[in-house]
C-alpha cells in the first residue's frame, strides 16, 4: 500500500539540495571501501546514497540487464550534486537566509512525513473480504462501470431557476434552448462537454448518473450554483473482480490511513497551545476553517489517480 505520507513530495530543488547536503555530510574514515561508488574531491559518494536516490526516485523496477547503466546514471547526478554542493559552501549560500528557510522547511517536511508513514505503516491492511465487499457494494464502479458522454451546464444560483431548468430538461430541451434561457434571464452560466468514466464523477453523484438512461439528464442545486447534466451517450466498461481488488485494497488502506491520521491530529491539536498573533487571530465571529492536515495530502492521494480515489476508485480505465 502505498503510504498517505508519500503525498507530501518536496520541491525538487530542495530535495536536490538535502540529498547533496547528505552527500557531503559523510565524513566517516573506516567506511570500508566497497561501499564507496566515488570520491568528489575530499568527500565520499557511498552505495547507501545511490540506493536511497533511486529509492526515492519513482523509477520503479528496472530489469537487471540495465540496473548498472540505472546506477551509474544516478551517481552521475550525485556526483554533479556534490560539486554544485562545493561551488555553493565556496560561495557561502549556505548562510543565505532563503537557502537556511529552504533547509528547514525541508528537515520539517522530511519529519513530519515520516512520522505520518510511522503512523499509518502501523495500520493493519485491508482483507480480501473487505475488499469484495466494497466491490459488492459500489458496482456502478465495476461490474456494471460505464463510461459516460455528458453535457453540463454550471449556472449562477438563482431563486425559481433550478425547477425551470428542471423542466425544460424533463421535457428533452436540447441544451442549447437551456443555455439561451439562461441568457435571457441573464443568468451567468459556463458550459461543455466530456467523456467520464465512472470513477471520475463524485461517490455521491455516481448512482444517480448511474440510474440515467442516454439523454436523461439532473439538475443539482447548490446555494451558489445550478448544474444542470445531460449523459448524451454512455458506454458499458466493467472491471472484473480479479482486476479491482487490488485497487480497491489500496484504496480502503489509504481512506484508513488518511482517517487515522486525521484523528491523531485532531487530538494533538486539541492538547496543543495554539495562538494566533497579528492579523492571524480569530475573532468570535469567524467561522472556523477546516483543520489543516499538517503533512497530509489534501485528499486521500489524491495522487495521480489520487484526485479520482477520493471519488471512487482510480486508474480502472
Amino acid at each position: 500500500m502505498q503510504t498517505i505520507g508519500t503525498r507530501i513530495l518536496l520541491p525538487a530543488l530542495i530535495f536536490s539540495l538535502t540529498l547533496g547536503l547528505a552527500a557531503c555530510g559523510n565524513k566517516d574514515g573506516n567506511k570500508p571501501a566497497s561501499q564507496v561508488a566515488a570520491k568528489v574531491n575530499s568527500e565520499e559518494i557511498s552505495v547507501h546514497q545511490i540506493n536511497y536516490a533511486l529509492s526515492r526516485s519513482g523509477i520503479g523496477a528496472v530489469p537487471p540487464e540495465k540496473a548498472p547503466q540505472v546506477r551509474r546514471e544516478v551517481l552521475d547526478k550525485l556526483v554533479d550534486q556534490q560539486l554544485a554542493v562545493e561551488q555553493a559552501l565556496e560561495k557561502k549560500l549556505d548562510r543565505s537566509p532563503d537557502v537556511v528557510m529552504a533547509i528547514e522547511s525541508a528537515r520539517r517536511e522530511i519529519l513530519a512525513r515520516s512520522y505520518v508513514e510511522q503512523l499509518a505503516g502501523g495500520l493493519s491492511k485491508p482483507t480480501q473480504e473487505e475488499a469484495k465487499k466494497y466491490y459488492t457494494e459500489h458496482r456502478q464502479l465495476f461490474a456494471e462501470r460505464r463510461v459516460y458522454n455528458i453535457q453540463e451546464i454550471v449556472a449562477q444560483a438563482s431563486p425559481g431557476a433550478a425547477a425551470q431548468l428542471n423542466t425544460m430538461l424533463g421535457a428533452g430541451k436540447p441544451m442549447e434552448d437551456i443555455a439561451n434561457w439562461l441568457k435571457g434571464k441573464d443568468i451567468k452560466f459556463t458550459g461543455g462537454s466530456a467523456t467520464r468514466p465512472a470513477e471520475q464523477l463524485p461517490l455521491e453523484l455516481l448512482p444517480k448518473v448511474h440510474a440515467l438512461k442516454d439523454g436523461q439528464g439532473l439538475v443539482i442545486e447548490t446555494p451558489q450554483n445550478i448544474t444542470v447534466m445531460r449523459v448524451v451517450a454512455s458506454q458499458s466498461s466493467p472491471v472484473s473482480e480479479e482486476v479491482a481488488l487490488p485497487r480497491i485494497q489500496q484504496f480502503l488502506g489509504n481512506q484508513r490511513a488518511g482517517e487515522a491520521v486525521e484523528r491523531e491530529f485532531k487530538q494533538i491539536k486539541a492538547k496543543a497551545k495554539i495562538t494566533y498573533q497579528g492579523e492571524f487571530v480569530k475573532t468570535e465571529t469567524e467561522t472556523p476553517a477546516p483543520a489543516a492536515k499538517a503533512a497530509v495530502p489534501a485528499a486521500s492521494e489524491k495522487s495521480a489517480a489520487n484526485a479520482s480515489m477520493e471519488k471512487g476508485v482510480a486508474g480502472l480505465k
